[in-house]
Order: structure tokens, then C-alpha cells, then sequence
């Protein structure tokens, strides 16, 4: 149920990379990354995932006030996690 989240989170993120200006090559690269970070944990959910973490956190403080809705969803992917034990 919780991987189903965190799939669903993913989409929205996703979706939410079209809404970033075209000029804003370092969201679009930073929110790629996470979502592929985030899919590697999903394929190995033994891995280590310190540095993903820390990442989002990151993400969250860089797209607070440009991106709210990218926030909201990163936001929700971090309760995920959490709730993962991540």
C-alpha cells in the first residue's frame, strides 16, 4: 500500500516537472533526480537511503516559494517515507 503512495507521488511530481519554466533547467534536473532516487529505493528498498532523504529535504527548502505545489507533493513523499521507516 505504501510503495502504491509513493508510486502515486511520483506521477504527481512528474506531472508537476511540466508545470517548472523550461528555464529552470536546475528544478527540472533536481526533480528528475529525486524521481529516479526515489525508484531506485522502490527496486531496492535495502539500500542505503541516507542521501535520498537529505535530497528531498533540500528539494523542499529550494522549491518552497517557486514550486508550492512540488513542495506539497515532496511533502507528502517524505510522510511516505517516513511511514516506510526510511
Amino acid at each position: 500500500m505504501k510503495n502504491k503512495k509513493l508510486h502515486d507521488d511520483l506521477e504527481r511530481l512528474r506531472s508537476e516537472i511540466s508545470h517548472v519554466a523550461t528555464s529552470d533547467i536546475e528544478s527540472r534536473e533536481k526533480l528528475n533526480r529525486i524521481i529516479s532516487d526515489l525508484e531506485a529505493k522502490l527496486e531496492k528498498p535495502d539500500e542505503n537511503d541516507d542521501g535520498l532523504v537529505k535530497d528531498i529535504k533540500e528539494a523542499i527548502q529550494h522549491f518552497e516559494t517557486e514550486h508550492p505545489r512540488a513542495t506539497n507533493i515532496l511533502n507528502d513523499i517524505m510522510v511516505t517515507l517516513s511511514n516506510m521507516g526510511i
